[in-house]
């Protein structure tokens, strides 16, 4: 069963991280515009179960994902399954919605992504620009053993440190644009 350990900060110094990702020897691997259409179960509340289900649209490639609850205090670390189709992110909407799904949100953001190691293992950082957010810095690890989960949280909180970020965010994105304060005018 793969898991997503994952560490999320507010973006504060980007030149300084950018310089720090080149001394440890990180690969950039692109950058890519992302949408995410999130939905939320007909009969279970997924903001209330800690859970998520999105189409993702990442250029030509479209996935749906579930996001099972966090099961670590100190992460985002949870459950996750992908499943990629090949159709259009409009027709997977409708799928879900003709099977109850509610449409919650949308979120967008321009993805910067580079390729790095904690401990041997391979690690994706991304510096993310989220529409009506600001940016981020994510790192994260896939695991498929529940007992490499803490080896995996340290590694990452290590390369946190090293790379000087603070004031993790554990929220996700959707999480945190519903919170935003709604424009009654």
């Amino acid at each position: 069963m793969p898991y997503e350990v994952e560490l999320k900060f507010p973006l504060t110094d980007k030149a300084a991280l950018l310089a720090r990702l080149q001394a440890l020897g990180a690969e950039e691997s692109g950058e890519r515009r992302q949408s995410d259409a999130y939905y939320n179960h007909p009969i279970r509340d997924f903001a209330a179960t800690d859970e998520a289900l999105r189409v993702r649209a990442d250029g030509d490639r479209v996935c749906f994902t579930y996001k099972g609850p966090k099961i670590d205090s100190e992460t985002k670390t949870r459950r996750e399954v992908e499943v990629h189709i090949h159709s259009t992110p409009e027709h997977a909407g409708e799928l879900l919605q003709a099977l109850g799904f509610n449409h919650v949100a949308e979120v967008r953001k321009s993805r910067r992504c580079f390729r790095t190691t904690a401990r041997s293992a391979p690690v994706e950082l991304t510096i993310d620009s989220v529409d009506a957010l600001g940016e981020f810095v994510e790192i994260e690890l896939v695991v498929t053993q529940d007992e490499e989960i803490p080896a995996a949280r340290d590694s990452l909180l290590a390369l946190a440190k090293k790379l000087g970020l603070s004031g993790q965010e554990r929220r996700g994105y959707l999480e945190m644009l519903l919170a935003q304060p709604t424009d009654s005018n």
